[in-house]
């Protein structure tokens, strides 16, 4: 894009009448001094803001191989129009063919471990001896109320009694502890479930990426357009330190890095040749609306407003007025290499005029951006204004022929003529050149 350009200072006369120039030499007058005078007129001018632009597209998207591999099949050439979806090239990759199979083969093996937890009946063992037990008491009890000694059948089953209280407290410490070690067992159940499914999780992100990898080799359009090789540009590889180092040395030898291209051969990947992951394939560049941004300085932004009007004129198109609306306005301003602060405006291009020929995104431009408009306004060419303390003032030729100073408020300003919102009225005559040669009282025919 051109550097950046200051703001017009005076606007456009668009309309108006034909202002009446009167010249005045000293030959013609011996006292008066060699002025020229005009009369303010009415007529319509509107205030334009200069800009640097270039022509932009309305989108572009540019496909890469998605991994190493070779370029197996271009299957468009190049300017070609493509729609949204068709197939544009396809990579072939070994690597990342075997990847996916071995996704595939570890998500197979994931899904088949199942992730099962460890099964203990601790509660169901403990009933069962709780029952033999029972019944061994009873059975005891039985044996002992056979016994025909009074005394020695009383002490027995006394013992059975304490026995069996004994056995009861043991078997309730061995209920807790079961109960324990069963939380254990299902806490480490659950545990190995979650593991078991973080794995097959796992195992499946890995197969769905190995899949959109290989998915991703057959390259489609994104967007309807037209087919460029390679990428948005492709532009010669800058020398290195080493390389301007070994051209001192005088001795010939291998550029280093090996990923230049070299001179005269072209920048894009052609059928067969191995490319990198990364590497740009083509591009698609959709052009059924073309529009403009343009970078407007900080001392013009405030007058510039969406849905103004505008005109832009290419460098490769001199002298051809193509007319754009601003349609956008950045909010963040664009620094530059000159350290200017600009903000870009955006603008849509109408429809092309009769025999132009049509941009190209990327093309340079300049804007004129019309950011104001005064209509049947009183108006004076932008030379019989100067500023006297401060003010906007003018020479006018007074009812008895002499200079007088007046100050003027200005109003819309024009590269040529100037808006007057106050100090003249229509048909009065001022100096519009060597208005330094004039001074109060002189007089002006």
């Amino acid at each position: 894009m051109r550097p950046l350009l200051h703001r017009t200072v005076r606007p456009t006369l668009l309309l108006g009448t034909v202002l009446l120039t009167i010249g005045l030499s000293a030959a013609s007058c011996d006292d008066a001094p060699d002025v020229t005078l005009a009369a303010a007129s009415r007529a319509t001018v509107t205030e334009v803001v200069d800009a640097p632009a270039a022509v932009t597209a309305r989108a572009a998207a540019t496909l890469t191989a998605p991994a190493d591999g070779t370029l197996a099949r271009l299957a468009v050439t190049p300017g070609q129009q493509v729609t949204k979806g068709q197939v544009l090239a396809v990579v072939a990759s070994p690597a990342a063919q075997s990847r996916l199979t071995q996704a595939k083969q570890a998500l197979d093996a994931a899904k088949r471990s199942g992730g099962g937890s460890p099964s203990v009946d601790l509660r169901g063992a403990q009933r069962h001896l709780d029952s033999a037990a029972a019944e061994a008491f009873t059975q005891a009890r039985t044996a002992a109320g056979q016994i025909a000694d009074e005394q020695a059948r009383q002490a027995l089953l006394a013992q059975i009694t304490a026995g069996e209280r004994s056995y009861r407290q043991a078997s309730a410490a061995v209920a807790d502890a079961a109960g324990a070690v069963q939380r254990g067992v299902a806490s480490l159940g659950s545990a190995m479930k979650a593991l078991g499914a973080a794995q097959r999780l796992q195992a499946q992100q890995a197969y769905d990426l190995a899949k959109a990898t290989v998915d991703a080799l057959t390259l489609r359009a994104p967007i309807p357009g037209v087919v460029q090789l390679g990428g948005t540009s492709t532009p010669a590889a800058a020398p290195d330190l080493s390389s301007l180092l070994g051209g001192m040395g005088g001795a010939g030898g291998a550029s280093g890095g090996g990923t230049s291209v070299p001179a005269g051969v072209a920048g894009v990947p052609a059928v067969g040749a191995p490319v990198s992951a990364g590497t740009a394939i083509v591009t698609v560049v959709d052009t059924s609306e073309l529009g403009l941004v343009a970078e407007v300085d900080e001392t013009d932004i405030l007058l510039v407003r969406t849905g103004i009007a505008a005109e832009a004129e290419l460098d490769a198109a001199p002298g051809t007025a193509y007319p754009a609306t601003v349609t956008a306005i950045d909010v963040l301003p664009t620094p530059n290499s000159r350290g200017a602060v600009a903000y870009r405006v955006h603008l849509s291009l109408a429809a092309l005029p009769s025999g132009a020929p049509e941009p190209r995104p990327g093309m340079s431009a300049v804007v004129r951006l019309q950011v104001r408009e005064a209509a049947d306004a009183v108006t004076v060419p932008a030379s019989a204004v100067f500023t006297s303390d401060g003010h906007d003032t003018v020479w006018v030729r007074a009812a008895d022929g002499t200079a007088q100073r007046r100050t003027v408020t200005v109003g819309v300003s024009g590269m040529d003529t100037l808006q007057i919102t106050a100090g003249l009225t229509e048909g009065e005559q001022v100096v519009v050149r060597g208005a330094d040669r004039v001074t109060a009282g002189d007089r002006l025919p």
